[in-house]
């Protein structure tokens, strides 16, 4: 039995009783909108309505799907890289290169699929799954397949500086800036063996994910299915 003068209160603070001079519901307008700050007004401070309320903010979930849109369309196109290469190995072209040259090709390929498996393992669930390819005969043939490695690299570096500033995630920032510098030396390799200029100019011009996605449209080398057989065809985008 409780007495009339028991001085314990079982009123639950809410969160405008706390928030006296609305700094608490101004701060959370900012981040989830005003609706939501007027829904939460009269949750009890550590009652489940404002835990769950305050729970994944849409900054946050927004700030989390763009990196992580970045990182699958990446991931899409080291698959790209890397079946390009294993591809010129399965055929046999890369077989037939000078010394040099298999070497090259050989190595890429080792980090093109290294690049794969670090982009799935930053996205474990959430990795898209590789698409199938169609390089139309680019692969079976040494001048075409070196003149389309040369373009991928540089495609490549244009991808990586266009999207490195793009993540909310400082040190995925980071990460990405260390496969920039590994795919700019791929593509100053590449372009030496091919003979062209290693360095083509002063300044990279970064890419967005739309003009990148035009160019490799224009390849038609992602499949609907997988393809049958290779159809020799001139590469769509070349240095």
């Amino acid at each position: 039995m409780r007495d009339d003068d028991d001085c314990s209160d079982d009123h639950e603070l809410t969160l405008e009783e706390l928030d006296r001079d609305g700094a608490l519901l101004e701060g959370i307008a900012g981040v989830y909108g005003n609706s939501r700050a007027d829904l939460l007004r009269g949750a009890a401070v550590g009652g489940a309505a404002l835990l769950v309320g305050l729970a994944d903010p849409p900054l946050a979930r927004a700030a989390a799907k763009t990196d992580v849109n970045i990182l699958n369309f990446d991931l899409v196109f080291e698959y790209l890289q890397s079946s390009f290469y294993v591809g010129a190995v399965r055929d046999g072209t890369v077989a037939q290169m000078g010394p040099e040259k298999q070497r090259w090709a050989r190595v890429l390929g080792r980090h093109e699929l290294a690049h794969v498996a670090i982009l799935k393992q930053v996205l474990g669930k959430g990795a898209v799954g590789k698409p199938f390819f169609n390089f139309r005969g680019v692969t079976e043939n040494e001048a075409a397949f070196t003149r389309t490695a040369v373009a991928m690299e540089d495609l490549t570096v244009a991808l990586l500086a266009g999207q490195a500033g793009r993540f909310k995630d400082r040190n995925l920032t980071a990460a990405v800036f260390s496969l920039l510098t590994t795919e700019a030396r791929h593509a100053a390799w590449a372009r030496r063996l091919a003979g062209f200029q290693p360095v083509a100019r002063a300044v990279d011009e970064p890419k967005t994910l739309n003009e990148v996605g035009r160019v490799v449209q224009s390849t038609r080398f992602i499949a609907a299915r997988r393809p049958r057989t290779g159809r020799r065809g001139k590469p769509r985008y070349t240095g």
